[in-house]
C-alpha cells in the first residue's frame, strides 16, 4: 500500500511538472505572439514614416507636416465605421456648439449622401423653413462655392454667420432641369430640444429633437406646464427625426418616466465601456398612458428612449422602424485642443436587444402620409438608416449574409448626419396622420382600462 502511495506521489509530481512546462509554454507562445504583433505593428509605421518623408521630400507643393499627420489621422478612423472620426480644434468646437448655447445660422439638418450635401428637414420658423427648402433638396453651392467633397463640418461653416448676415445656396430639387439660387438672411437659432403643446380632451403633445445639456431640464418643465391643474387623459411623446445626442440625457428622459429597473446597457471591448444604467423612483409619478412616436430617422439616444420605455411596456411605440443606431461614441480631447470621436461600445435594451442596423419596431406601425400632395414626381425623402452606412457595425444577433445582402439592396449610401441647427416652432403644426393615430390609441387605451377596473 505504501509503495503503491508513493508510485501515485511521483505520478502527481511529474503531472504537476507537465501542467508548469504547459503554462510556461502558452505564455512563451502568447510572448511571441505578442511580439510579432509588436512587430507587425512597428514594420507598418516604417511604412507610414517612408511615405510621410516621401511626400515631403518630393511633392510639387511643401505641406505642412501637420496637415499630413491630421489627414493621415483622419483616413485611419474613416476606415472603421461611419460614426468614428478625428476633429481639428475648430471642428471640436463646433460639435460643444451643438450641445449648448445658441448661434446664428438659417435652420437646417443636412447630411452626405453618395458624397452629395443634402437637407434632411428645415426647421420650422427658421430663415430656411420660410424660404421653402424641403426634404431631399441638394445643396450643390454655397456661396458660389462647390459641396463637392465638401465636409459636414465645413459646410456648416459656410451656413452659419452673423446674424442679418445673408448667404446664398445653390439648390437642386427631383424634377428640377435646373439650379436655383436661394439667398437666406441669417437669424438667431436657439438651440432647444423641447417643445410642448396641449392637444385635444386634455392630451398632452412634448416634441424631443435631440438630446442636449439641458433635455431632461425642459422635459421636466414642459411636463409640469402640462399637468398644472390638470389630469391628462394621456401623453404623446414625439422623437421623430430625433438624430441623438448624450447618452446621459437619453437615460434621464426615460428614467423621468419609469420608477424602477434596466434602462439601457453597454457592452465593448474594456472593463470601462461595459456600463449598466438603472431608472430610480420619482416624486413626481406621471401615471397617464404614453405614445411614442417614432420614424426612420429616430436614432441613437432616441433609440434608447423608446426601447426601454417598450421594454418595461411603460409607452405604445407608434410609427415605423427607426434608424438603428446601437453604437457608442467616446469623444477624448487632444492636447493640441482636437479630439477623437470613437466608436467604443454597443447599447442593448433592457430585455438584451442590439438596435444596431436593426433598429426599433413599433408596436403599431403607421406609415406617413403627407399632409399636402407633393407637386413634384419623387418628392418623398427616403430617411438613411443605419444599414446604409458604409461600413457600419453588424448586428451579432442577424447573419452576416441577410446584412450584406440588405445593403447590396440600398440605393443611397450617406457617410453621416449632422445638424446645423434646431429650434422651436413658432406656429404649432397640424396634427399630421401618425400623431392622429398616437392620439387614437391614447383615447383606446383609456376605454379599455376603465371596461378592466369595471370588471
Amino acid at each position: 500500500m505504501e509503495k503503491f502511495s508513493r508510485s501515485g506521489h511521483h505520478w502527481l509530481i511529474i503531472i504537476a511538472l507537465i501542467c508548469v512546462f504547459m503554462v510556461i509554454g502558452t505564455y512563451q507562445a502568447h510572448q511571441i505572439a505578442s511580439a510579432r504583433e509588436e512587430n507587425g505593428t512597428y514594420e507598418q509605421l516604417k511604412i507610414f514614416g517612408s511615405v510621410l518623408d516621401l511626400v515631403q521630400r518630393n511633392y510639387v507643393e511643401e505641406i505642412p507636416p501637420k496637415k499630413l499627420i491630421y489627414g493621415a489621422v483622419q483616413g485611419m478612423l474613416k476606415s472603421l465605421d461611419p460614426h468614428s472620426s478625428f476633429m481639428k480644434p475648430e471642428d471640436y468646437k463646433e460639435l460643444q456648439i451643438e450641445t449648448k448655447g445658441i448661434f446664428t445660422g438659417i435652420g437646417i439638418e443636412i447630411s452626405l449622401k453618395d458624397g452629395i450635401l443634402t437637407v434632411v428637414s428645415p426647421i420650422e420658423g427658421t430663415p430656411a423653413y420660410k424660404a421653402g427648402l424641403k426634404a431631399n433638396d441638394k445643396i450643390l453651392k454655397i456661396e458660389g462655392k462647390t459641396t463637392k467633397n465638401m465636409t459636414l463640418i465645413e459646410s456648416v461653416k459656410l451656413l452659419r454667420g452673423a446674424k442679418g448676415t445673408d448667404v446664398t445656396i445653390s439648390i437642386y430639387r427631383e424634377g428640377w432641369r435646373r439650379l436655383k439660387d436661394l439667398t437666406l438672411t441669417r437669424d438667431v437659432i436657439p438651440i432647444k430640444s423641447v417643445r410642448s403643446r396641449m392637444l385635444e380632451e386634455d392630451y398632452g403633445y412634448i416634441r424631443i429633437s435631440n438630446f442636449q445639456n439641458k433635455t431632461t431640464f425642459e422635459l421636466k418643465k414642459a411636463l409640469k406646464e402640462l399637468e398644472k391643474g390638470k389630469s391628462l387623459k394621456g401623453l404623446v411623446l414625439d422623437m421623430r427625426s430625433n438624430p441623438g445626442g448624450l447618452l446621459d440625457q437619453a437615460v434621464k428622459v426615460a428614467d423621468v418616466f419609469l420608477k424602477k429597473g434596466l434602462i439601457v446597457y453597454t457592452d465593448g471591448r474594456i472593463e470601462e465601456q461595459k456600463m449598466r444604467f438603472e431608472a430610480h423612483p420619482d416624486k413626481h409619478s406621471h401615471n397617464y398612458p404614453i405614445a411614442v412616436l417614432v420614424n426612420e430617422g429616430s436614432a441613437s439616444a432616441s433609440e434608447i428612449v423608446a426601447g426601454a420605455l417598450q421594454d418595461h411596456k411603460r409607452a405604445i411605440i407608434v410609427g415605423v422602424q427607426t434608424f438603428g443606431k446601437g453604437s457608442v461614441q467616446t469623444i477624448v480631447p487632444l492636447e493640441d485642443g482636437s479630439a477623437v470621436r470613437l466608436t467604443t461600445a454597443r447599447y442593448y435594451t433592457p430585455n438584451g436587444r442590439s438596435i444596431q442596423a436593426k433598429g426599433i419596431e413599433p408596436d403599431i406601425e403607421v406609415p406617413y402620409t403627407p399632409l399636402e400632395k407633393p407637386k413634384e414626381k419623387d418628392e418623398f425623402f427616403h430617411f438613411p438608416t443605419e444599414r446604409d452606412l458604409e461600413g457600419h457595425l453588424l448586428n451579432e444577433d442577424e447573419p452576416i449574409e441577410d446584412e450584406l445582402n440588405s445593403v447590396k439592396e440600398k440605393k443611397d449610401k450617406p457617410e453621416t448626419v449632422d445638424s446645423e441647427v434646431e429650434n422651436g416652432e413658432t406656429q404649432p403644426p397640424p396634427m399630421d396622420n401618425q400623431l392622429q393615430e398616437a392620439v387614437r390609441i391614447l383615447k383606446a387605451w383609456a376605454i379599455f382600462t376603465q371596461v378592466k377596473s369595471a370588471k
